[in-house]
């Protein structure tokens, strides 16, 4: 390589919710002119990473078609029924029992592999599930930022009893939607969801499946100290949090871990395409749904949601973004109130409009921090995994409210929740205050900064 280049190669897997922060910070620092950029995903990506603008050409590197197993999208409705039950334990199971195969991450090691020896990258910056370019990425002794889109306590705490984590004992484990302040009952559970974790692991099943991990390190060469949970965050250099220390329980957070915020680029994303912008202007309240791409509503969950927009009728108004699959369980006769859209150029856009003055979401990790990002208030229905975390703890920080029953998604339930997030104030003043926090972390140009500091690129 020559000595002048200094290539950063960023790496994530193909998922919305884990890519569009580093689709972000890619534009950041292609907007500043940096030189040699290179992003790799899954080839279905391509056209995004190549179609980033604004300034230095973002290069694109193939990691191969998408696997099944690895991307909920793809996952069949019987895998999907699994990881979205209602029980947290059993759905935290299903989502391992699916996912933990050594096997899946040799394609992408072998073709990460390729393009690193192509790049011969200064710094790599990961998403923090992307774990085969953790492995290379150490191996290598590449140094590497670790990308988290999720609450910085999700990758710091150990899902097993036994293992190292960065938060005390008695923290809730992810996934367990578990408060900070527990009963009793409540610790019980929460220490009996890592021994029930770990006793997964020790199963015929996942045993059998593990038990492959060392002959494919070995094939692959992969280091020793790439092993373990802890490896991503003991190895990188610094660690970007797309979150504020006010929106996740206290703990001592490591001093290379930066708080920035939600990653939102410069608005609005779509000013060339005004139909929503323009409907949003001409109303005074709006609420807005979105589920993320994973959700798959049933024919009554889409009517209960019909109904709980006829019954506000005259009140607020609707924007629904319901994907286009499942529109066919619509009614034929929607309320006058109610704007169903199958995409929306900008949900930024959406949620920055002062007409919008409530999220109702599934709060994944983007999402939960986007909506706080610009001051609204949320009512949740948790999808899985991480929403129960997002979920309690938007309640306990007083700017969400959690539906009862969210697999059966019950129109009084919906309508009060609203109602009292939209007309007691308390929600939005907390919505805001956080606002204020995200902002003042800096966001995208506060991640540019931390990976444009890095010693491997001076």
């Amino acid at each position: 390589m020559d000595s002048t280049r200094r290539p950063i190669l960023l790496v994530s897997s193909p998922e919305s919710g884990l890519l569009n922060p580093l689709l972000i910070l890619a534009a950041e620092l292609s907007g500043r002119g940096v030189e040699d950029l290179w992003f790799a995903t899954d080839e279905p990506r391509r056209g995004e990473i190549e179609g980033i603008g604004g300034g230095t050409p973002v290069e694109f590197a193939s990691l191969g078609e998408v696997v099944p197993e690895m991307s909920a999208v793809t996952w069949d409705d019987e895998t999907y029924r699994a990881v979205t039950q209602s029980s947290r334990f059993k759905a935290h199971a299903a989502v391992l029992r699916h996912t933990v195969d050594p096997k899946l991450r040799v394609g992408k090691y072998r073709a990460l592999e390729t393009a690193v020896d192509k790049i011969q990258p200064a710094l790599m910056v990961i998403e923090s599930l992307s774990l085969f370019a953790v492995e290379l990425a150490i191996t290598r002794k590449i140094p590497f930022i670790l990308s988290v889109p999720f609450m910085p306590s999700n990758v710091l705490t150990s899902h097993t009893p036994f293992s190292r984590s960065y938060t005390p004992p008695s923290f809730p484990v992810p996934h367990s939607g578990l408060p900070y302040r527990m009963s009793l009952a409540q610790r019980i559970e929460n220490r009996l969801f890592k021994l029930r974790t770990l006793a997964l692991f020790l199963g015929p099943k996942l045993a059998k499946v593990v038990s492959q991990d060392g002959p494919i390190r070995a094939e692959l060469g992969i280091a020793p100290e790439a092993r373990g949970q802890m490896a991503r965050i003991d190895a990188a250099e610094s660690i970007l949090a797309y979150s504020v220390a006010g929106l996740d329980y206290p703990f001592p957070v490591p001093e290379k871990m930066r708080l920035v915020g939600a990653m939102v680029p410069p608005l609005p994303q779509a000013p060339e395409d005004r139909r929503v912008a323009d409907w949003l202007d001409a109303q005074d309240s709006v609420v807005y749904m979105g589920f993320g791409t994973i959700t798959r509503l049933t024919r009554d969950q889409v009517g209960s949601l019909v109904e709980v927009a006829r019954r506000l009728e005259g009140k607020h108004q609707f924007l629904w973004k319901l994907p286009a699959d499942q529109q066919e369980f619509l009614p034929a006769e929607l309320p006058a109130n109610l704007r169903v859209e199958t995409w929306v150029p900008s949900q930024l856009d959406v949620l920055a409009h002062p007409s919008v003055k409530v999220f109702f979401t599934h709060a994944g990790g983007n999402g939960y921090h986007e909506g706080l990002y610009f001051g609204k208030p949320l009512v949740v229905r948790p999808l899985w995994v991480d929403c129960h975390d997002q979920a309690i703890r938007g309640e306990d920080f007083g700017v969400s409210l959690t539906l009862d029953r969210p697999e059966t998604i019950d129109p009084d339930d919906v309508a009060d929740k609203l109602t009292r997030v939209i007309g007691e104030d308390s929600f939005r003043a907390r919505a805001e205050h956080f606002a204020v926090q995200q902002r003042e972390a800096g966001g995208r140009e506060a991640a540019a900064d931390v990976v444009l500091a890095s010693p491997s690129l001076q």
